[in-house]
């Protein structure tokens, strides 16, 4: 069902099997498919939510804007010296006209608007559109709570007030909450290719927790981190973040990172792919000479952190903020005599997304700011969380550290690939 909806989305992607990493043309193809559907579709409705008729987005290249990345085309690496971009909401239509105060066009949606040959001066080029649009509001990207969201320079700030008109200036707030829900919001486009993404993610993962890659006695730790960042690279991918390979044994010994017989091993991974971001934490067991299975009590273990997963997404609610969802959670969990630690980001652009935030691991009582969004839907989070374990036979707690990534609709959250439900087995 999947493969036929993605080529109905994508006709030119036919050739493209699922799970397989596209052509970087093909890939071109996609992104700046699923942008102008964003700018189409998805634009004007969050434009109405936030009540900005009118979004103002600076940056100079190599010091760009998170949020004006997602509006660039794949073929724009950056921006390009001075790149000003002006989204504004035809009151009549109800549509977006998308220009660019700069001496190019950017991409196939957003048109150049600016002839330096009649009007030389950029910023007042700016002013004299604004003047003839009229808005009600210019949303400028400032926040107080989420990096993603406060992307101008002070130094293009103070070049915008020089040159806005008295009663341009008026009309200047913030545009966090249309920055966050662009950002944070997923059209049915991209989530017809996001469980390709933590397809390959997976695979990647099952690969690298295997004989093929670990000989025990021999394998490091450190040997494995760079095998997943050379899988990355190899198959034409990137990834937002360094890996990280640990052990837990029954007697820890945190000198020695050659992996053994017994261990129990984690991995935090990811990939960037298509401009969308996984991130993922699995465990592997290896087997001990005389074993054909996980222990049944890390078995039992594994199994009742999942619970903590099915406790922390049943909590998921519209409206309901990230704060009184980690609490709940928390209580549920605690009730059941698991004990939890929770710290849950969404997803999407970035690795550690624009939205709500479920808890950090040093704040489990609750995030400020971040934490008080409330959730909204057709948005994705990464399910990061842990569970403490006292084991027969262990002389340190096991620390069930798991992360995968789903989509919640507004109504229900499902994972986008599935979720690690047994420990791999290491022969």
């Amino acid at each position: 069902m999947k493969r036929i909806i993605i080529v109905l989305l994508f006709p030119f992607l036919v050739n493209t099997a699922i799970g397989q990493v596209a052509s970087v043309k093909e890939q071109a193809k996609m992104v700046n498919a699923l942008l102008d559907d964003r700018i189409t579709n998805l634009l004007p409705k969050l434009m109405e939510e936030s009540k900005i008729d009118c979004w103002l987005i600076v940056s100079k290249e190599y010091n760009e804007d998170p949020i004006l990345k997602t509006f660039l085309p794949a073929e724009w690496l950056s921006a390009r010296r001075r790149t000003i971009l002006v989204f504004n909401k035809d009151k009549k239509k109800g549509t977006i006209n998308s220009y660019a105060i700069a001496r190019y066009q950017v991409g196939k949606s957003i048109q150049a608007a600016w002839n330096p040959e009649i009007e030389p001066d950029q910023w007042k080029a700016l002013s004299k559109l604004l003047d003839s649009l009229s808005p009600n509001k210019i949303g400028v990207n400032t926040s107080m709570d989420y990096g993603h969201a406060d992307g101008m320079h002070v130094t293009e700030y103070n070049e915008l007030k020089k040159v806005l008109s008295p009663t341009q200036l008026t009309k200047i707030v913030s545009a966090e909450k249309l920055g966050v829900a662009w950002l944070e919001t997923r059209t049915e486009k991209e989530m017809a290719l996001y469980p390709t993404l933590l397809s390959i993610t997976h695979q990647i993962i099952q690969e690298g927790f295997s004989n093929q890659v670990i000989q025990p006695n021999q394998t490091s730790t450190n040997d494995l981190v760079w095998w997943f960042r050379q899988k990355v690279v190899d198959l034409g991918l990137s990834t937002w973040f360094h890996p990280s390979v640990e052990i837990q044994r029954r007697v820890s010994n945190e000198n020695d990172i050659i992996i053994r017989p017994g261990d129990l091993l984690h991995v935090d991974f990811g990939i960037s792919y298509l401009r969308l971001n996984s991130d993922v934490q699995e465990h592997a067991y290896v087997l001990m000479p005389n074993e054909t299975e996980v222990p049944s009590e890390l078995a039992a273990a594994f199994t009742k952190t999942n619970r903590l997963q099915d406790i922390l997404t049943s909590s998921f609610k519209t409206g309901r903020t990230g704060n009184e969802i980690l609490a709940s959670a928390i209580k549920q969990a605690k009730a059941e005599g698991i004990q939890p630690s929770i710290y849950t980001h969404p997803i999407g652009f970035h690795g550690h997304a624009a939205g709500t935030t479920i808890g950090m691991w040093d704040m489990q009582q609750g995030v400020p700011g971040s934490g008080d969004y409330a959730m909204r839907p057709n948005t994705c989070y990464s399910i990061e969380l842990n569970a403490i374990h006292a084991l027969n036979g262990w002389n340190k707690p096991v620390r069930m550290a798991l992360e995968q990534n789903g989509y919640f609709n507004g109504t229900s959250f499902d994972y986008l690939d599935g979720r690690q439900k047994t420990i791999h087995l290491i022969q």
